[in-house]
């Protein structure tokens, strides 16, 4: 494993604790990040991130001022485009089904290794969903709990967005919870290409992220049509 990501990977830490804030800053900076800002608190974070703006928020949930969940809602509505890795001392389901719901690409427990750190800073970046060992298979058992639950009113038209056949196909892959790069692998297309097609088919079904994209393909019914899984 290579520890060099691209140069123009921003971060931003957000951690209460001095000492552990500045570690992971060290760590993600001595391996090739460029971190932008850190804070110590939620107002703090919500602040920085608007004038810093990073493409990768490492973010810890207990924090004074406002939690976690609610610094990663109002940072993806100011800015849709980050991605917010969560690093936490919890692995509570609630605590990680929350930070999910709430936007967070990933779930990361405070007890994971610098290289662990790094590799999901990174796949985080590209937005690939990155959990803790064990913590995959219960968020994609939530996004198929939430297919059953009626959507907010969204796309009301009568007629459902029209995807192209690779579209379709790309949604059922991300569906299933295979990685951006395991998608390009499948249907041996780049990285770059599964990210268009996952960006354009947002937009045409007006949805904000990757919680709300597999969602939509479970509801339809996507999830189940290829063989293999997570």
């Amino acid at each position: 494993m290579t520890d060099q990501p691209a140069p123009s990977v921003t971060v931003m830490v957000v951690d209460d604790h001095p000492m552990w804030r500045d570690a992971v800053a060290r760590d993600l900076s001595d391996s090739g990040f460029t971190v932008v800002a850190t804070a110590g608190d939620g107002p703090e974070a919500v602040r920085r991130a608007r004038a810093a703006r990073p493409q990768v928020i490492v973010l810890d949930l207990n924090l004074p001022g406002a939690s976690g969940v609610e610094v990663c809602k109002q940072v993806m509505s100011d800015d849709p485009a980050v991605r917010v890795l969560v690093l936490s001392a919890s692995g509570e389901h609630e605590d990680v089904l929350e930070a999910v719901k709430s936007g967070a690409t990933g779930y990361l427990l405070k007890s994971a290794g610098r290289e662990e750190l790094v590799d999901a800073v990174r796949r985080t970046a590209v937005g690939d969903p990155v959990f803790t060992p064990g913590l995959a298979g219960l968020v994609l058992g939530e996004y198929r709990r939430l297919a059953t639950v009626p959507p907010p009113a969204a796309a009301e038209g009568p007629e459902a967005p029209r995807l192209t056949d690779r579209e379709t196909e790309v949604l059922r892959l991300v569906a299933k919870g295979l990685s951006y790069k395991q998608i390009a692998q499948r249907l041996v297309i780049s990285h770059r290409t599964v990210q268009n097609h996952v960006q354009n088919t947002l937009g045409k079904l007006q949805l904000h992220n990757r919680v709300e994209l597999v969602r939509y393909a479970i509801e339809a019914g996507l999830d189940g049509d290829l063989d293999g899984g997570m």
